[in-house]
């Protein structure tokens, strides 16, 4: 008996993540894409593909966002209303909308993460151990690189590990993103975030604690938009088979595969 396959949904789908995702859907067993969600409407794939989120209503197991943050409304009315489990891969989304996934996470599992490398992860768990050892008398800086299409800065990521930074602290840092403005030393308990566009990076992160004398560089360098894409596949299959709503992200996947 052939196992049925956990059918997705792709906003974004025509973007580059939205076709990383569909060449490793094509190639894989047990996922498969029936739909899309894109502005640009044109059928690049073998599914349909729907500029309004509303007008697509193929059965489908869950959702996978990498549109980007000005769709995150619909889609997340859509969801709601469909019944749909998400997985929530854009950022540069406001407080306003980090609220609604919130709310909307009551009703339905939803996933949201700053970063779907499963490295990245990784190193958030790293960088708490870090700061919880050196935090006090190390300066963090994190330096983010992407290429020159990438609309939001500083990057998802980014504050993800400067987040991971601050859980490691006994103390509640600042968030410095530029100095330029302002002519005074470095505040003793700042996180400085920097970024960098230019050419066709896909993403480099570096987090440095500066001591007296000493450097300690954290750096994750992602070469293809593939680590990506898995992890958002890996999520939606993890996502396809939980029941309970709530608000997941990639420690939770992590602990199932280790299960």
């Amino acid at each position: 008996m052939s196992m049925q396959k956990i059918r997705v949904i792709v906003s974004g789908c025509n973007g580059r993540m939205g076709q990383a995702i569909t060449r490793m859907c094509e190639q894989s067993t047990d996922i498969e894409i029936v739909a899309g969600i894109d502005l640009i409407t044109e059928k690049r794939n073998g599914y349909p593909v729907f500029a309004d989120p509303m007008e697509c209503q193929t059965a489908a197991d869950v959702l996978i966002d990498f549109s980007g943050a000005a769709l995150l409304d619909q889609l997340l009315s859509y969801c709601l209303q469909r019944k749909l489990p998400a997985v929530i891969c854009s950022t540069g989304h406001s407080p306003e909308q980090i609220q609604a996934l919130e709310r909307a996470s009551k009703q339905l599992p939803m996933f949201r993460s700053g970063n779907m490398s499963l490295g990245i992860n990784l190193l958030t768990v790293l960088l708490k151990k870090a700061a919880a050892v050196l935090g006090d008398s190390f300066d963090v800086e994190i330096v983010e690189k992407h290429h020159h299409g990438k609309v939001d800065a500083p990057s998802g990521t980014a504050i993800m590990l400067a987040d991971s930074v601050r859980d490691g602290l006994n103390y509640v840092p600042e968030y410095v993103y530029e100095r330029e403005s302002v002519r005074q030393p470095r505040g003793k308990q700042e996180i400085g975030i920097s970024a960098v566009r230019g050419g066709t990076i896909v993403g480099e992160h570096e987090v440095l604690f500066c001591g007296q004398d000493e450097v300690i560089t954290f750096k994750h360098t992602a070469y293809s938009r593939e680590i990506f894409a898995n992890g958002a596949i890996t999520a939606a299959r993890f996502l396809s088979r939980v029941e309970k709503p709530g608000m997941y992200n990639m420690n939770d996947v992590l602990s199932d595969i280790l299960a």
